[in-house]
Parts: structure tokens; sequence; C-alpha cells
């Protein structure tokens, strides 16, 4: 492998970087204007003069994806749960070639479950194009146990350090709906963000800090000590300034939320927890896959019984039965308090955003499910910013109204005994799954 620096230079470099975009975190993040009572300290605290881009759909985010990687100079990083060998994989494919090519070095990280099926030949393309591809958790057999369940499930990329991208996109054409090949299905209904200013660092460091963990680790297993070293050398060329300079004329307040086995083990559920708690006027909660624990759902019946508009936007489509029926167990409950629940009807929902009140939004990779909060490493970002909030807030108002169908309480409430005995038993089945992850008690 083709070292740019040495083995000292590059440690030294990588944690002098890390302590930049630290304190540059602290600074920012005074200077911004106030706002909700939320994240300010530890994990998760915003950090001011970003720019933040909601994007819509593949529509949106690939074609963005693609031109900041044509943009590329210096690194490329890309990870997502699932890589499709179809139009939308082989776009971004090329598009990462093209950077090879340049002399940008690209890596490219994907998990071990979700793009377990990745086809060789697109596989060996990537690597013999020069294209550093690792996969995380391989499987080789799979058994229920808590380490097989631990995957990589967020999607993010950065683009030299200056641009990044953080949702719930995979590398997969919105219309590839894989078994359900039905030309009336709409477009896989998503989200994403496109971030400039200095939370595009926090994310750089994100990245690179889990493929040097990995890179270490797979060193460890071959190599000796002096390969492993001689191997992690110049994996990440610096730019210039290690930190996104603040955008002009004041840019938002964002902070980048993490779920990890590490140090951000509820960081996500807390921002969650925390913006629920101070919501005032109105919560909306797109979620593909619903399945809160006892604290989230305490926290959604005390919005409603501070008199708080409540509205959840969830999956209509039966994609993975045993948590359709297991969300459908814990209808009866929100629909007595007054929760508004609605089943996104013209294709599959594949969002993970929020808006709480006016200032506070989410956009991510962490449905609200125990795998997501208690197992994978996710990714979300949260926005404190009217007019972000206020752009979320349109795009799943119009969804709702024009695109879902709403589930009324007294036609749940006359469900057959059948049915609801089929709801309880997923969602105990479920249950079962968490406690077999070592979860149980915390969920």
């Amino acid at each position: 492998m083709p070292l740019s620096e040495s083995p000292s230079k590059t440690t030294r470099s990588s944690k002098t970087a890390a302590h930049a975009v630290e304190g540059a975190t602290t600074a920012t993040a005074a200077e911004g204007r106030p706002g909700p009572r939320l994240l300010h300290t530890g994990p998760g605290r915003p950090v001011g003069g970003n720019c933040v881009e909601l994007l819509r759909g593949g529509a949106d985010y690939f074609p963005a994806l693609i031109a900041a990687i044509d943009q590329a100079v210096l690194s490329v990083s890309l990870e997502t749960y699932i890589y499709a060998d179809d139009e939308v994989g082989q776009a971004v494919a090329d598009a990462l070639l093209r950077a090879v090519e340049r002399g940008v070095r690209v890596h490219l990280l994907v998990d071990g479950f979700g793009a377990g099926d990745m086809p060789a030949p697109l596989v060996e393309r990537l690597e013999q194009g020069g294209v550093r591809l690792r996969v995380y958790r391989p499987l080789r057999g799979f058994r229920l146990a808590r380490r097989h369940l631990r995957r990589l499930h967020r999607k993010l990329a950065v683009i030299d350090r200056r641009i990044a991208f953080v949702g719930g996109i995979n590398i997969i054409d919105d219309h590839n709906h894989g078994p359900f090949d039905e030309a009336q299905l709409g477009p896989r209904y998503d989200f994403a963000v496109r971030v400039t200013g200095p939370l595009a660092g926090h994310i750089a460091l994100t990245a690179e800090r889990l493929w040097w963990r990995l890179a270490l680790r797979g060193q460890m297993q071959g190599d000796g000590l002096g390969g492993r070293l001689s191997g992690l050398a110049g994996e990440f060329p610096l730019p210039q300034s290690a930190v996104p300079a603040s955008i002009e004329g004041g840019g938002v307040r964002a902070a980048l939320l993490l779920r990890d086995n590490l140090r951000n083990r509820r960081t996500i559920e807390r921002a969650y927890l925390q913006a629920l708690g101070a919501a005032r006027h109105d919560v909306i909660i797109a979620n593909a896959y619903f399945l809160p624990g006892a604290k989230m759902r305490r926290a959604l019946l005390a919005c409603r019984r501070r008199g708080v508009r409540v509205r959840l936007l969830l999956q209509g489509m039966v994609e993975y039965r045993l948590q359709h029926y297991a969300t459908h167990a814990l209808y009866a409950t929100l629909l007595e308090a007054g929760v508004e629940i609605h089943e996104y009807a013209e294709s599959f929902l594949h969002a993970k955003v929020a808006v709480v009140d006016d200032n506070w939004a989410t956009v991510g990779s962490s449905n609200m499910d125990p795998f997501s909060l208690l197992l994978a490493r996710e990714a979300n970002v949260a926005v404190y910013d009217e007019a972000f909030a206020a752009g979320l807030r349109r795009e799943l108002e119009r969804a709702i109204a024009q695109r879902s169908a709403p589930v009324v309480p007294e036609d749940h409430a006359r469900r057959g005994r059948l049915r609801r005995c089929l709801d309880w038993t997923a969602y105990m089945l479920l249950r079962f799954g968490v406690m077999v992850a070592g979860a149980a008690g915390r969920y």
C-alpha cells in the first residue's frame, strides 16, 4: 500500500485534527443564538455556523451526493447499510471510481448483513478501481446473538471534510423494492441532509474513527505491529484546515447524534426524550419501524396530557410482518390518549425524522425500535432552526394529507380477537429478541 506520511506523523496529525475540531465545537456553540434547552453538554451538543439542507428522497439525495463526490480533491468516505447493484448503485460506483482516478482517497464501508448480497462483480470493479472497501461485521453463519445484531445501520458520506451527508437513504434506487416489484408503488419515502460548516468536521471524524478502528482490528488479525502501522499510515490526508469554517451570515445550530456501543449508547434516545419533554404545542414523528420502549411511550403520553398535539406517520405496507403486527399492538394505548396515527399508503415509508414545536427537528438513520436504539450504529442530525423545522413539517403534513390513511380509533377497537392476538404475539416475540440481546431491562 503506498504511503503518503510516516506512521508517527499521521497519528499526530489525526490527534491534532480531532482536538482542533472539538475546540471549534465549543467556540461555535457558544456563539450560536439561544435555543431550546436540549443537549447543551456532552455528546451531541449543538454547533453553530452550519448550512443544513433537507434532501427529499433519492431524487434530491443522489444527484447532490454524486456532484459532491465529483468535486472531491482529497478524500471521500461513504458508509451505508445497503449497497444495491442497480442503476443508482452503479452511478455512485462510477463517481467513486472517477474520484480515485483523480487521486482522491476513497473509503467505502458497508454492513455485512445489509450489503451481504453485494455482487462479486461490483465488489471487484470497485476494488480493482482503487476504492478501499471494508465490510462491517461480515456474517459467517448466523446465530441469534447480540454481536450479530450490532449492525452498521447509519448512512453518511463525507467529502474533503467539508461536505457531509447524513440520513436514512441507502445506496439503492427509491423504486427498487426488492421482492415487491409492483408497478403502482411510488418511490420509497425518505430524507437526508447535506451539511456544510463546523458540523461536517464532526461527521468526518466519526467516519474516520470507525474506519481506523476496523483497519486496526483487521491488521491485528493479520500482520504484526509493523505491518499494522504501515497499513494505517496516510489513510486520511489532511486538508489545509481540518476544521470547516462557519457559514457566512451565521448559519444554523445543529448537532450530530450518534448511537454506538461505546460512549453514545443512549444519545439518540435521550435527544428524543428531551425534545418531547420540552414540547409545548406540536410533535410530528415519521418512523419506518416504530416500536418505542416504555420511556418513549410515556413521553408521548405525557405530551398529550400537556395538550401537545402528537402525530405519527408510520409504515402502512407490510414489509416485515413481525414488526408490522408488533407495532399495531401499541396503537390502542396511543389512540386512547389522543395520539393521531397515519399510515403511509403510497409506497414504503423508510424515513426516520421528527419535528418538535418550531425549532427542533431531526433527520437520520435511527428507527424508534430496540434494534436501532439499543444495538445498531446509527447517526442522526438534530437541527435547531425554525426555517428548517418548518420545511420538514410541511413535507410531513403533505404526506399525511395526501399519501396516508388515518387510523380511526373506533375501527381499530373493532378488530377481531384473532387479529389482536396476532399483534400481541408478534410484540412478545420481539420482546424475546430484545431479551436475547441482553437489553430487556433497558427497554
